[in-house]
């Protein structure tokens, strides 16, 4: 039997980890970082756990790596004519893509949470500040906003608020699109100047149309974003292996 090519070997690493990623991020979304176990991660995965330790320390190394994958993704949005726009779309944007991609689900669990001392939350909250402060400096530039405004202090306000409206919808059961929506038309008032305010859209659904130019679910291609383990976990959630079942949490 021939050796195996290097880049072939490589490329399956790259999938091998992923995946390890992607199976992380629901079980941490699922059960939180200190119950979540390492023995489903690896089932999901479909890995042996040596295949883990190749790539991860630890389960603290592993949560850390799922956290970073969020500061990692390039902010999604499309220019728009104001600036504003584009500091809503980010906001709008990333509220429909968390509907879909497991890592983002999973990095914002394990960011809001308190459990994990040794991990580094920062980066996520710093990373979605200096991009609203970046756009809306833009904007002030371009006449878009009030002369008071101090473009890092609405950032931090949306970045926080936005962070509690995740958590509070979880909770209760409510739409975090429209909540978000809501966020956005309380805010701009005191922001933007009038006559770029009534042309800023922020209704439901707005990520969607800054997305694929549609609110429409049917239209939306955000679910093929995972495709490695997404794909396993449905198989396993069809089987009736699915790690949601909390009494399938426990410690590692």
């Amino acid at each position: 039997m021939g050796m195996e090519r290097p880049q072939v070997k490589q490329d399956r690493a790259v999938r091998t980890r992923q995946a390890i990623l992607e199976a992380a991020a629901v079980v941490f979304e699922d059960c939180g970082y200190e119950a979540a176990k390492l023995a489903d991660i690896v089932r999901l995965a479909k890995v042996t756990k040596g295949a883990l330790y190749f790539h991860f320390d630890s389960k603290e190394d592993l949560a850390q790596a799922v956290i970073d994958a969020q500061v990692a993704m390039e902010p999604v949005y499309l220019p728009q004519d104001f600036r504003a726009q584009e500091f809503v779309d980010v906001g709008m944007i990333f509220s429909h893509r968390l509907r879909h991609d497991v890592l983002m689900r999973g990095s914002a669990r394990l960011t809001l949470e308190n459990a994990g001392r040794g991990l580094d939350r920062a980066a996520p909250y710093q990373g979605w500040i200096d991009l609203h402060t970046a756009l809306l400096t833009e904007a002030k530039a371009r006449g878009e906003l009030l002369a008071h405004v101090d473009p890092a202090e609405p950032s931090r306000l949306i970045v926080g608020a936005f962070a509690g409206l995740n958590v509070m919808s979880q909770t209760l059961g409510l739409e975090l699109d429209r909540e978000v929506s809501v966020l956005y038309s309380s805010v701009l008032p005191s922001l933007v100047i009038p006559a770029v305010a009534v042309r800023l859209d922020t209704a439901p659904g707005r990520g969607a149309r800054a997305l694929h130019g549609s609110g429409d679910a049917r239209d939306c291609a955000c679910a093929g974003l995972r495709l490695t383990a997404a794909a396993d976990v449905a198989a396993d959630a069809a089987a009736g292996a699915d790690v949601a079942d909390d009494a399938a949490c426990g410690a590692a």
